[in-house]
């Protein structure tokens, strides 16, 4: 008998959950009291693209793992400095980046051009507006230790290995730029990239 074809959803939380590496970020981020703090981007897609569609999966290739967490009471940048620091702390040498979601709209602009922007409302909000819809899926530990996903356009892409833009706030330059740089199909041989037009 053939076993059943497992659900988007627990196949994620499965290739999660069978990485320690991603299970101690995870653990480390619940544990660092964060507020409504999440890890996504480069992050889990590196993980599932490098195990379903390149050539394993290898923390030392990972850039930075983003920790996007909400707190409307300190929209300083020293709050992300802090919170940056304190994951640094509990667990040192990882590349840690974490950014204040709520502080978004007060630097975004300035460091990427364009309108100002609005708050956003949640984590939710701020994940969907992450530059491709393989990347606008964030994890995180929740009180009872299962792995909770925050995947607002789905997982389907994500899993799938494709490369697509999130028009929902990144312009067709920064999204060509990145596909330069990020170089997919070099890094994931059997992910489909559609250009962004």
């Amino acid at each position: 008998m053939t076993p059943p074809i497992p659900r988007p959803r627990e196949q994620l939380i499965a290739l999660l959950e069978a990485s320690p590496w991603m299970m101690q970020v995870l653990a480390t981020v619940h544990d660092s009291g964060l507020p409504d703090a999440w890890v996504g981007a480069g992050a889990v897609r590196d993980l599932v693209w490098g195990q379903l569609y390149g050539h394993g999966f290898d923390p030392a290739d990972v850039h930075d793992i983003d920790v996007a967490f909400y707190d409307p009471d300190r929209l300083d940048w020293d709050r992300n400095e802090h919170a940056t620091a304190l994951l640094a702390a509990a667990w040192p040498g990882q590349p840690w980046e974490a950014r204040n979601q709520a502080a978004i709209h007060t630097w975004f602009h300035h460091r990427f051009g364009g309108d100002p922007v609005a708050p956003f409302a949640s984590i939710q909000e701020a994940v969907a507006s992450w530059p491709e819809t393989a990347t606008a899926v964030a994890a995180r530990l929740d009180h009872d230790g299962t792995v909770d996903l925050c995947a607002p356009y789905g997982l389907d892409d994500l899993l799938a290995g494709i490369w697509r833009r999130n028009p929902a706030r990144v312009t067709l330059a920064e999204s060509r730029a990145r596909l330069a740089r990020h170089q997919p199909r070099q890094r994931w041989p059997g992910v489909n990239v559609i250009t962004p037009s």
